[in-house]
C-alpha cells in the first residue's frame, strides 16, 4: 500500500451455507481437504446463489459478499450504503476481524476499533468502567493508557452516575453512548462504525457525528460509517460505496454515491394503464401519463436549460362533472417539491361532455436541479374541496446538465448542491 493507503480490500468474497452451521457437512468438509490436497481450487467457490433476499434460490450456498474491492485512505470518512441484506454489516465484520473472508485478503495500518452492535465487545456482568479498561486491552492499549482518557470518555457517554454499575443493567441508549465513547476516544488509527447511532438520542447522535468529524478531520484517523441515515452520511463522509447484493455497484464522491443509492430503478417517462386498472373514480378515469420535450417527443433525460411538459390522457365517463386537475413533483428523496392546481380550469365551471381528453402542464427550464423526479396526477373538487383520485408515482424524469454550460454555472464544473437551481440575480 501506498503511504497514505490506511486500508486496502482485494477480491473480498464470502459465502455461507444456508440452514447449517458451521462450514457446511463431512462431505464436504472431506471434498475440500481432498481438493487442497492436490492443490486444487476448492470446488464450493464455483457454486452458490447471488445475495438476494427476495428471491428463492437453487443452491444451498449463498454469496454474502463477492469480490469486493476498494481503498480507503488516512483521515478519509467513507460511507457504506445500500438496503437491507446487501451485505454492509458482513463486510465491516470482515474488516473488524470479526469473521475471515472465504476469498480475498484486508490489508490495514494500525488499530481498528468497531462498533457493529449494541454492546459488541462489552460483558455485561462487568460494571462501566471494566468494561472500558476490556476495551482498552483487547485494543493494545495499556492500562496508564487507558486511565489517561477515563475521565473524558466517562463524561463523554454521559453514563458517570452508572459507571460502577453492571452493563447488563445499562440501557440500550447508554450501552451505545459508552461503547461510542470507548471507541471514539481510545485513539484507533481506523474506526468501524455500523448504524449504532439510530439506538442513540437525537442531541447524543449531533454530538457523535462532530466527534467523528473531529477524528478525521482534526486528528487524521480513518473513520468507516455505515447508516441508513442519508442526512448523518452526507454530513459526515467524504467518499461513498453503495452495495448491492453483496457487490459494490458504486464507488465515489458521497454526493453522487447517495444519488445512485436512492434513485428509483423503475424510473419511467411514459405509463399507459390497462382499461380495467386504469386509476380514477366512478367518472373518471386516467389512461396514459408521459413526460415529453420540447420537440414532443417521449424522453427520460431532459437538459436543464430546456422545458419539460408532463402531459396526461383521461376519459371522462359521466356527464354534468365539475372538477379540477393537480400536480405534485417530487424528488428522490420523497422531498415534496411542488404542488400546482389548475386553479383557471374551465371544468371548474363548465362540465366536459362525456369523452377523452388531454392536459398538459409544463415545468420551466433553469428552476430545477439536477436529478431525479417522479409525478403524481390529481382530479379533485372544489366547493366543498375533496380529492376525487390521485396517482403517485405516475411518471418519471431526469434533469441533466453539460458541464461545461457556461449559462446555468459559469467556469465551475463541480457538483452544486441543492434540490432547485434558480439563476438569481446578484446586485
Amino acid at each position: 500500500m501506498s503511504k497514505d493507503i490506511i486500508l486496502k480490500a482485494e477480491n473480498i468474497s464470502k459465502q455461507y451455507r444456508l440452514g447449517q452451521v458451521g462450514t457446511g457437512t463431512l462431505s464436504h468438509d472431506l471434498n475440500r481437504w481432498w481438493h487442497q490436497v492436490r492443490g486444487k481450487e476448492d470446488p464450493y467457490l464455483k457454486i452458490g446463489d447471488t445475495n438476494d433476499r427476495s428471491t428463492k434460490g437453487m443452491s444451498d450456498y449463498v454469496w454474502a459478499l463477492q469480490d469486493i474491492n476498494f481503498e480507503v485512505e488516512r483521515g478519509e470518512v467513507l460511507g457504506i450504503i445500500g438496503k437491507n441484506g446487501a451485505g454492509k454489516s458482513t463486510l465491516l465484520k470482515i474488516l473488524s476481524k470479526v469473521t475471515a473472508p472465504t476469498t480475498g485478503s484486508i490489508k490495514s495500518r494500525g488499530r481498528i476499533a468497531s462498533l457493529l452492535e449494541v454492546g459488541t465487545g462489552f460483558n455485561p456482568e462487568l460494571t462501566g468502567k471494566e468494561n472500558i479498561f476490556l476495551n482498552g486491552a483487547i485494543l493494545g492499549m495499556t492500562k496508564k493508557e487507558i486511565a489517561s482518557k477515563l475521565e473524558e470518555i466517562i463524561e463523554f457517554s454521559g453514563c458517570e452516575r452508572y459507571i460502577d454499575t453492571p452493563v447488563k443493567r445499562y440501557s440500550s441508549g447508554m450501552t451505545v453512548r459508552l461503547a461510542f465513547a470507548v471507541a471514539a476516544f481510545l485513539e484507533p488509527e481506523i474506526l468501524v462504525i455500523d448504524e449504532v447511532l439510530a439506538v442513540g438520542d437525537a442531541e447524543f447522535q449531533k454530538k457523535a457525528i462532530g466527534k467523528m468529524q473531529d477524528i478525521s478531520r482534526g486528528e487524521g484517523r480513518t473513520v468507516l460509517f455505515v447508516s441508513h441515515n442519508m442526512a448523518a452520511v452526507k454530513s459526515l463522509c467524504t467518499r461513498g460505496i453503495v452495495m448491492e447484493h453483496g457487490k459494490v455497484v458504486f464507488n465515489g464522491e458521497i454526493e453522487d454515491s447517495i444519488d445512485e443509492y436512492l434513485k428509483k430503478e423503475n424510473q419511467i417517462a411514459h405509463k399507459k394503464w390497462d382499461k380495467d386498472k386504469c386509476p380514477g373514480s366512478d367518472f373518471i378515469k386516467l389512461l396514459e401519463a408521459k413526460v415529453i420535450d420540447i420537440d414532443n417527443r417521449i424522453t427520460l433525460n431532459h437538459l436543464i436549460t430546456n422545458d419539460v411538459k408532463v402531459e396526461f390522457t383521461y376519459e371522462i365517463l359521466k356527464d354534468n362533472q365539475l372538477f379540477t386537475h393537480g400536480f405534485n413533483l417530487f424528488n428522490y428523496q420523497g422531498l415534496h417539491i411542488l404542488s400546482s392546481h389548475d386553479k383557471d380550469s374551465e371544468t371548474l365551471k363548465y362540465p366536459l361532455p362525456k369523452g377523452i381528453y388531454k392536459k398538459t402542464v409544463l415545468i420551466p427550464s433553469k428552476i430545477l436541479a439536477e436529478g431525479t423526479y417522479s409525478c403524481s396526477f390529481a382530479i379533485m373538487r372544489y366547493k366543498p374541496f375533496s380529492v376525487v383520485f390521485q396517482e403517485a408515482d405516475a411518471v418519471g424524469f431526469n434533469i441533466v446538465e453539460i458541464r461545461s454550460d457556461s449559462t446555468m454555472r459559469g467556469d465551475f464544473n463541480g457538483k452544486i448542491p441543492g434540490v432547485i437551481r434558480v439563476l438569481l440575480n446578484w446586485k
